[in-house]
């Protein structure tokens, strides 16, 4: 079993910067993928960023590219997301997530889901 605890969400301005953590725990996470999503009000949920556990390998929507920043802390057991040059859109309730399956971008795929943190992007 694997806990997910995400942290870090807010109301910012557009242009502005947040850092989303996600904490994990329950489980080695050698051969695990952590991945972030997000929902928007009326929306399905959508892949954001996908980070392998071991190597840091990392992936990311085309709506984030050069924007957001998946990483990892192996002492902490923790995945970040960070989120530069925010925009109205990027605004939803994020998800951490993990799963077995490398690569995983559907949220399908993803076996283990945090409770999700709200991100609100003011114009």
């Amino acid at each position: 079993q694997v806990q997910l605890v995400e942290s870090g969400g807010g109301l910012v301005q557009a242009g502005g910067s947040l850092r989303l953590s996600c904490a994990a725990s329950g489980r080695t996470f050698s051969n695990v993928d952590m991945g972030w999503f997000r929902q928007a009000p009326g929306k399905e949920r959508e892949f954001v960023a996908v980070i392998r556990w071991s190597g840091g390998h990392a992936v990311y929507a085309d709506s984030v590219k050069g924007r957001f920043t998946i990483s990892r802390d192996y002492s902490k057991n923790t995945v970040y997301l960070q989120m530069n040059s925010l925009k109205p859109e990027d605004t939803a309730v994020y998800y951490c997530a993990a799963t077995v399956a490398p690569g995983a971008a559907l949220a399908h795929e993803y076996d283990y889901w945090g409770q999700g943190t709200q991100v609100t992007v003011s114009s």
